[in-house]
């Protein structure tokens, strides 16, 4: 029995290695988090979302900021799913996906209301003026 599953394998050499665009790529990735977010797996699809996977200039390496190390290893930890999916859609089985921790990106994302209205005032100033005139709070 496991030799007939062995001869059902192929052998990674006759995997398919197509090559992608990093636009293939994220319409993918983006399409995963939604549909991971759809079935109730938010932790997973913000990890994905919460900053853009660049692709390497090998064509095969995914690389992704995370903010913190609990985030990388919770990810590295879940990824297998979502490497699977791109490897089967993109057809290419040599894709990787690395993460890096970047502390920075966690300075990106407003919580707060002061936060988003802040993030919200720095793409369009005008809010201020909306805010002044009719007296809102924020």
């Amino acid at each position: 029995m496991a030799q007939s599953h062995k001869e059902a394998q192929k052998s990674h050499d006759e995997l398919p290695r197509e090559a992608f665009t990093e636009t293939d790529m994220l319409l993918l990735w983006n399409k995963f988090a939604q549909r991971l977010s759809d079935t109730g797996q938010k932790i997973m699809a913000t990890y994905m979302q919460i900053n853009d996977p660049v692709l390497d200039a090998d064509g095969v390496t995914i690389k992704l900021e995370l903010p913190n190390e609990g985030s990388k290893v919770d990810f590295d930890n879940n990824k297998i799913e979502l490497l699977g999916y791109l490897r089967g859609k993109l057809h290419n089985h040599d894709i990787v996906i690395e993460t890096h921790v970047n502390e920075a990106v966690a300075a990106r994302h407003a919580f707060t209301p002061q936060e988003k209205y802040e993030k919200l005032k720095a793409i369009n100033p005008a809010i201020e003026l909306l805010r002044k005139a009719f007296d809102l709070d924020i």
